[in-house]
Formats: structure tokens, sequence, C-alpha cells
């Protein structure tokens, strides 16, 4: 694993890209999160005080959350208060010296503050603004709250996420993480680079900046694969499949020997024989039944069956191996353990070490995408600073206020 030092300079493929964010819980600080690790410089807007609402989420040390570490990571955090007339007039600074801003509150919250997109437009003429919500900035549900388990829930996806009604009447699994929120912070980042590529494009000519409206249960609604066309043209509701891939057979999780699972996916024609004859059962692979993947689908219970007796005589890492090197598609069920301990995860440095100095040493998940050395390639310059760390860098080095300024605006509570 790298062991990093905070406070570096990041280096990528971004470098030079200012955007302010003005954003909290998951879905805007993720986007954001994303440009940083890729040598974007991210000014991040919080509340004086306690700041953005994850600062206080999930396991905490000495009163920091570990979440926060990554959360934040990268990110310039400057106070400002933007009830406060001072406040929207700081913001207001912050914006004109941007390429984009990207928010996450609320439709019309914005405006409320005097920042909406003409005002941005006003200031700063070609800036890109991003927009996440839970249902869109226009419709007849844009002004209800939702979080990224909303997406999930009305875009469709946790109807999914269940076993089938047969099998279990226990409520559709969340997958664990907020994975709504981070599936709509990775459209935003999308939306806010195409905006500004065409911005790029049209240089030298009249280019007013782009509005990008990104909602949480349209991101989600996107990942339904065929189940939005299966329906119109056949009237047909993906119904859950539970651990299994309806489509297509033998895939699911197999339990084995020591209470480990193995997920299998032997679901070609040559990788069904293949993993048939591993088994034992080349009477299923000579079987007319299943000799291609619609006969597969219909009787997948009977395959799934024979595999489990299989690998149940196995423990999961011998099982796993054994049809790997067979070349079939096969993994254990990593815990956040597995991950930290798998030397390809190692290799490529998708596990690191930095030092935050709230916290000492704490593991990172590594930059993705992966660049070749030809460049910048990003990287983690510090851990997610203190609520406020870089008022005087951000706002007496780039707005030029003096040390005076700022102990006033603290004594308003404007910053």
């Amino acid at each position: 694993m790298t062991e990093i030092s905070v406070r570096s300079p990041v280096e990528g493929p971004l470098s030079g890209l200012r955007i302010v964010e003005l954003g909290h819980f998951v879905a805007a600080p993720f986007c954001t999160r994303i440009l940083a690790d890729l040598g974007a410089e991210i000014i991040k807007v919080e509340p004086p005080g306690r700041g953005d609402p994850v600062r206080t989420w999930g396991e905490m040390v000495d009163g920091k959350s570990l979440w926060w570490s990554v959360h934040g990571r990268n990110k310039k955090s400057v106070t400002l208060n933007l009830k406060h007339p001072k406040g929207v007039d700081l913001a207001k600074r912050l914006i004109e010296s941007a390429d984009g801003v990207v928010e996450n509150f609320k439709p019309g919250q914005l405006e409320r503050w005097g920042l909406g997109p003409e005002i941005i437009e006003a200031i700063n003429p070609g800036c890109t603004l991003v927009r996440i919500s839970g249902y869109g900035q226009t419709g007849p549900y844009k002004d209800r709250a939702a979080f990224g388990v909303i997406g999930e829930a009305m875009g469709g996806l946790r109807h999914l996420t269940a076993f089938p009604a047969d099998q279990s009447d226990l409520p559709p699994a969340r997958t664990g993480v907020s994975l709504g929120d981070m599936v709509t912070g990775l459209y935003a980042a999308i939306g806010l680079l195409s905006a500004l590529f065409e911005k790029h494009m049209r240089k030298g000519t009249a280019n007013k900046g782009r509005v990008v409206d990104v909602a949480l249960t349209e991101s989600v609604f996107t990942l339904l694969e065929g189940c939005l066309p299966e329906y119109g043209k056949l009237g047909r509701v993906r119904q859950p499949s539970g651990s299994t891939l309806p489509t297509n057979a033998p895939s699911n999780a197999y339990p084995c020997r020591d209470g480990k699972w193995i997920v299998i996916a032997a679901n070609s024609d040559a990788l069904f024989v293949k993993m048939m004859t591993l088994i034992g059962r080349a009477d299923l692979a000579d079987d007319p039944r299943f000799e291609d993947n619609p006969g597969r689908v219909c009787d997948a219970r009977e395959l799934d069956g024979a595999i489990t007796e299989w690998t149940l005589t196995r423990d999961g890492a011998d099982a796993s191996k054994t049809v790997q090197a067979a070349g079939i598609p096969a993994s254990e069920i990593y815990t956040i353990e597995d991950c930290v301990n798998d030397q390809q995860f190692q290799d490529r440095d998708i596990v690191r070490t930095i030092h935050d100095p709230s916290l000492g040493d704490v593991l990172h998940p590594g930059i993705v995408p992966r660049f070749d050395s030809e460049g910048p390639t990003g990287g983690i310059g510090w851990a997610g600073p203190e609520v406020g760390a870089h008022n005087s860098e951000v706002y007496g080095g780039l707005l030029d206020l003096s040390s005076d300024d700022l102990e006033a605006l603290k004594e308003e509570a404007v910053i």
C-alpha cells in the first residue's frame, strides 16, 4: 500500500480547473471529490461551526468521521454563512474566479440566497452550474425532499434488490452504501466536464454558461438495463431475482464449506460445459435441455443445486481458485478486509495509506480512473480538512482579504 504525506499538491488531468462546491451530504461532494482526485481545485463552502453534516456520519475517532477523511479529501474548506448578505457577496467573489459551481440544495434555494443561474451568469459569463436534486429542477415533484435512498426507490432499483416473494418476505435490501447519491455524483461530474468541453470547443464564440440538471431519481433509473424496453414492448415488469441473473445461467452466489460465498458466472455455452466438467457433472453438459442459454435459464435451479453440492465440499478460497483456474469467471464475495489484503488491489494502488493530521494513518481508496504515466495522473494531496481550514489561504490569497478583514467577518458570523 502506498503511503502518502498530506498537503502535497495534486497534479492531474484536471489541474487548472477551479470549482466552487456549494454542496452537502453525499451527491455533490462525491462529484467534486472525483474531480479533486484528478487535480481540480475544489473550494468547498461550508456553514460556520460544524460544517457539512457528513462530518458526523459513520464511525468516529476523537470526534472526527473516518468517512470524512475520504469524502472531503483534496478539497479546500472555507466557511461561509450564505444567509448573511456579506456571505453571499463573498460567494459571488469566489464564483467569479471559478470555472464551475456544483450544488445540491432543494430547487429554488440558490435563488433565495441570490445565487441563481442568472446571477452566476452575470458575474461570471460562461460559468457552468451543476444542480443536483432529488427530482430535478422542473416537474411536479421538484419541491419534494429526497436523499439517495429515495432515488433508489423511485428510480426502480430498490424493487430489484429483493429476493423473489417465494423466497423471502423481507423488504428489498439497501446496497449498504449511498449508491443512488454516488451514481448521481458521477453523472454530475460527466455533465460538468461535458459543458466545459463544449465551452473549450466554442472558444472565441458566444457561449452562455450551461446549467446541468441532475436528478437522483433519473440517475438511478438509467441503470435499469433492459427493464424499460421489456415493459414497453412486452408489458413485462422485471421482478426481484435475489442473487441470480434472470437473463442467463448458471450465474449465482454459492455457499462454501467455511461459510464463505462464491459468485460464479458460467453463463456462456463454453463456460457452462467447463463448469459441469469441473464439478463432475458431464451428464448435465450433455443434457439437451441445457444446450443453450434459454434452456439453462428455465431450469437454473437444477444447475444451481448441482454447483452448490460441489461448492459445499470446499472452502471459499479453494473453490474460487479452482474455478478461476478453469477459465471461468468467479470470486469470493469480499469483505473490506479481503479487499485491503488482495494483491490485485495493492498492486494497482487502489488501497492507500495516508496521514490524516486528526486521525493518524488512514486507509483511502486510490484514484479511478487510472491514467498512464505520460502526464499527471491525479492523487491524494490531503485528507478531509477541518472546517474552514483554508479560510486564510482562499480568502487571503484568492480574494485578497487581510487578517483584519477575516477577523471582522468572523465577529459578524459571516465566516
